[in-house]
């Protein structure tokens, strides 16, 4: 993915992010709830996306190794983005929701425990995750 800043020359507010194969090519803004006219994408969506849909490849896969259908489970993500108060920053805070009709939570509970082991998105929201930055000329 490459991100520009766009008119504000700022990515987050205004930037253009494109996937190298040009198959992901949107607009980024800021949510209304930073103060953003809240029409177009934002980063936090864009994760939202990401770790939801890893985190269900994970549930599935283990439904699977129980012998259980997953066709009708789904996640539900909510990313929000808030000042970190140990540095004044800013942090992301995840909530993941698995929806699964009709399943015993007995069952359900250490399938759901087993994907998030599993699952890259939730182990780099806990772990981290090894970053490198190049400034490249």
């Amino acid at each position: 993915m490459t991100v520009n800043g766009g008119t504000a020359s700022h990515g987050r507010a205004s930037g253009r992010a494109r996937s190298g194969d040009g198959v992901l090519d949107l607009d980024l803004c800021l949510p209304a709830e930073l103060g953003g006219d809240g029409q177009g994408t934002n980063p936090e969506q864009l994760f939202a996306a990401g770790i939801a849909a890893c985190f269900h490849g994970a549930l599935s896969l283990v439904a699977r190794q129980a012998a259980l259908d997953p066709a009708v489970i789904s996640v539900e993500a909510t990313v929000a983005f808030g000042r970190d108060p140990e540095d004044g920053g800013y942090l992301l805070h995840v909530d993941l929701e698995v929806k699964w009709p009709d399943i015993d939570l007995a069952v359900a509970a250490p399938l759901v425990e087993r994907a998030d082991s599993l699952c890259p998105y939730t182990k780099m929201a806990v772990r981290g995750t090894p970053t490198s930055i190049r400034l490249a000329s």
